[in-house]
């Protein structure tokens, strides 16, 4: 147990030690020392000027079709209602015009199928529906 303390704290040591010194090697440079670095930067013409650093991307060239040619081909879309509708609408239309559609099957065929599926205890029972999602 001894050791394993003795151990453990020259591990402690070294690493204190060791972090001091790599401290001392990367100390910080003072503001003189930085002023003249700057200063002989300037002198040497390695610094840029203000303003004229590098661009971060270049912007895109753009479309080649003209706003009046899209602006018109916009309108004969609208005519031949080809034009999606924006945002959440087009979801609801389509739910919509789905829910206007009238049943493929019949009344009778329905029934049918419920009692069939009463019969195989398909159903499920009255107030154990699935949860919503």
């Amino acid at each position: 147990m001894k050791t394993k303390l003795a151990l453990g704290a020259v591990v402690a040591a070294i690493a204190v030690f060791s972090q001091t010194a790599f401290a001392q090697a990367s100390a910080p440079v003072s503001r003189e020392e930085r002023k003249a670095e700057t200063a002989a930067a300037n002198k040497a013409g390695k610094l840029t000027p203000a303003g004229q650093g590098p661009i971060g991307s270049a912007p895109g060239k753009g479309s080649d079709t003209t706003r009046e040619a899209r602006k018109a081909q916009t309108q004969a879309d609208a005519k031949a209602h080809k034009l999606a509708p924006a945002g959440e609408a087009a979801d609801a239309k389509k739910d919509k015009a789905d829910a206007a559609k009238p049943s493929q099957t019949t009344r009778e065929a329905r029934k049918a199928q419920t009692e069939a599926d009463r019969k195989a205890g398909k159903l499920t029972p009255a107030g154990e529906g699935a949860a919503m999602k």
